[in-house]
């Protein structure tokens, strides 16, 4: 395998899981909210659930959407659900007030969930799959780089939120900022809802 296919890889899956989207907002408000310690199960899961989903599509799981559309319609929906649930957690977030209701970090399962509910997660898993694998040793090393980005860059999106919490003492600073993600991921869930279940492959945010 030539070095320049395995940089081309490697440039495509940092485009892709380091560029802002649900994945990564969750991730910063995660950071801001409970620490990077706490981040970690969001950042394992999400990683986990798209090299999950990336092997599973190379083996051919994305024709399921193009024999039966209503599945695809019912993924997006179901994102657009999800999105607007973690947005709802988001204005819930405390700010850190002492006596405010706490909100739980999100869970291995909800990181890894979020990426199976998100098209656009299907959409860059299918393009990276068609563009970069034509044996079972391109898929190993695509799967490989794929996880090690994506686990690299949602990390470095819980420090940044991290880094911001440990700064934003005032909790009418957190939930400002809390309030402004979620208004990040109700726009994520409404581009969700009316992107076309046949849109073209690229290098979607995850």
């Amino acid at each position: 395998m030539s070095p320049a296919l395995l940089f081309s890889m490697a440039a495509f899956a940092l485009a892709a899981s380091l560029t802002p989207g649900p994945v990564n907002i969750v991730a910063l408000s995660t950071g801001l909210n409970h620490g990077f310690r706490r981040s970690l199960r969001h950042i394992t899961g999400a990683s986990v659930g798209f090299t999950l989903l990336l092997v599973l599509v190379g083996v051919g799981l994305q024709s399921l959407f193009l024999h039966v559309p209503l599945a695809g319609e019912l993924l997006r929906w179901a994102g657009v659900a999800f999105l607007l649930y973690m947005a709802a957690m988001l204005v819930r977030a405390s700010g850190k007030e002492v006596n405010a209701t706490p909100v739980a970090a999100p869970s291995f399962y909800q990181g890894a969930l979020m990426q199976w509910l998100n098209p656009k997660a299907w959409v860059a898993s299918a393009a990276a799959v068609s563009a970069y694998t034509r044996d079972g040793v391109q898929m190993v090393a695509l799967t490989a780089i794929f996880f090690i980005l994506c686990y690299a860059s949602i990390s470095a999106w819980a420090a940044m939120g991290h880094w911001l919490g440990a700064r934003l003492t005032q909790p009418r600073h957190l939930r400002r900022l809390n309030r402004a993600m979620a208004a990040l991921l109700v726009a994520s869930a409404l581009a969700m809802g009316l992107m076309s279940s046949g849109g073209t492959a690229r290098a979607w945010p995850l």
